[in-house]
């Protein structure tokens, strides 16, 4: 019922929203004498950060029109290469001829924000790669005919993905795909597949959640999986697509983000409420766009939730070696064409320094020639794929890594 209790909330408040948004216009019309009166601009202020607050975030655009390849400047066109029930492959389509670029396959989270997150990643790729992105589906809009949809299908897509792609190809996973990206790439070569990956870039995500374990990580191990069942699953309501489907809420996925550093964000919406009693666009328009982002949350499938709770985060499957797809045992050591990256923020408090580096250890058989380890000093985890540090240390490393595959 809590789905439910939600969406009624949201649907009475939307009234309230939308006044609240004029007020806010008309109290900031400079022709209207009543926001000359003292007080008028900071309600006026309250009035636009409750608007905010209370309406409705979509899935955000990518909004990559175009790319600098060698000093020129091309467009870029969004196509979907591959469709499928759960998710679909994106291509960024450069408008120009680079026949010697590489196809670089990066692989999204599904863990409760959109592919749009690595907006920053798919933007510094773009110039020297052919990029493509797994646009993962919100899961209230695939309807209960689909099926369901967990840790095994995740794989079996990501090596859809891969020999749709073809040869050649270099892989990306960011953060939670880690262990399904590395368990299809071990599929892959166990049965020599001819588009295994050319190379893997495995950047801060749970390989070995045991090592210094992180505050999602604890929580994990702290509850029995029918706790994450009976509290956090629930029913998706009409009249969404997906009415009935089972799932883990993106609004419950939020709450748990936005406590993670509760005060952050709180001070946050305070600089928004100066911002706009100040007048000043640009500081509105830089926190509109970075919460434009983080606030925009999808449902994720029931069976895939629990599966990587209790698979990734609670049995530790894969760094023990006991990790199957399908019934059938996944093994690392498999990988022995694949060049490996690891990549790892000194300050993630997600995946901590480590739990990625471990995956060197499980592909005993790749060339030490053909492994890379980075730890990049002074970020967390969203400064490893997006931001300055990752335009300017991290994304150089990482093309160098794939030009030497």
């Amino acid at each position: 019922m809590m789905y439910y209790a939600h969406e009624m909330s949201r649907t009475a408040l939307t009234p309230m929203r939308l006044i609240a948004k004029a007020q806010s216009s008309l109290l900031r019309h400079p022709l209207n004498p009543v926001s000359r009166i003292p007080g008028s601009r900071s309600m006026a202020s309250a009035f636009g950060v409750f608007s905010d607050l209370t309406r409705r975030y979509p899935k955000p655009a990518f909004n990559l029109d175009t790319t600098v390849c060698d000093g020129e400047t091309v467009q870029v066109r969004e196509r979907i290469a591959r469709r499928k029930p759960f998710g679909q492959l994106k291509h960024f389509d450069r408008q120009t001829e680079r026949p010697n670029d590489p196809k670089l396959l990066i692989v999204a989270p599904l863990s409760g924000h959109f592919a749009s997150l690595l907006r920053g990643t798919v933007e510094a790729m773009l110039p020297e790669h052919d990029v493509y992105i797994t646009d993962w589906r919100d899961a209230c809009m695939v309807p209960v005919t689909e099926g369901s949809f967990g840790l095994d299908d995740y794989i079996d897509y990501v090596i859809d993905f891969i020999a749709h792609l073809g040869p050649d190809t270099h892989v990306l996973a960011v953060c939670q795909p880690v262990v399904p990206v590395l368990a299809a790439t071990a599929i892959m070569a166990e049965e020599q597949h001819p588009s295994a990956p050319r190379s893997l870039a495995l950047m801060s995500g749970p390989i070995d959640g045991r090592v210094d374990p992180t505050a999602p990580c604890e929580l994990a191990t702290k509850h029995p999986l029918s706790w994450f069942k009976r509290n956090l699953i629930y029913s998706v309501p009409v009249p969404y697509a997906g009415a009935m489907r089972r799932v883990y809420p993106g609004f419950l996925q939020l709450s748990g983000f936005i406590n993670m550093n509760f005060d952050r964000h709180v001070d946050a919406y305070r600089g928004l409420f100066r911002s706009i009693r100040d007048d000043d666009a640009e500081e509105v328009t830089r926190h509109r766009d970075f919460y434009d982002e983080y606030l925009a949350v999808m449902d994720l499938p029931e069976t895939y939730y629990l599966d990587t709770i209790q698979r990734v985060f609670q049995e530790f499957q894969l760094a023990r070696g006991c990790f199957k797809h399908r019934g059938r045992l996944v093994n690392p050591a498999a990988i022995q064409n694949t060049a490996l990256m690891t990549i790892e923020g000194e300050k993630d408090d997600i995946s901590s320094p480590g739990q990625t580096k471990a995956a060197h250890t499980l592909c005993s058989n790749v060339p030490d020639s053909r492994r890379v380890h980075h730890l990049q000093p002074g970020v967390g985890h969203y400064g490893t794929f997006n931001g300055r540090r990752w335009r300017e240390d991290i994304s150089p490393r990482l093309q160098k890594f794939i030009r030497a595959s």
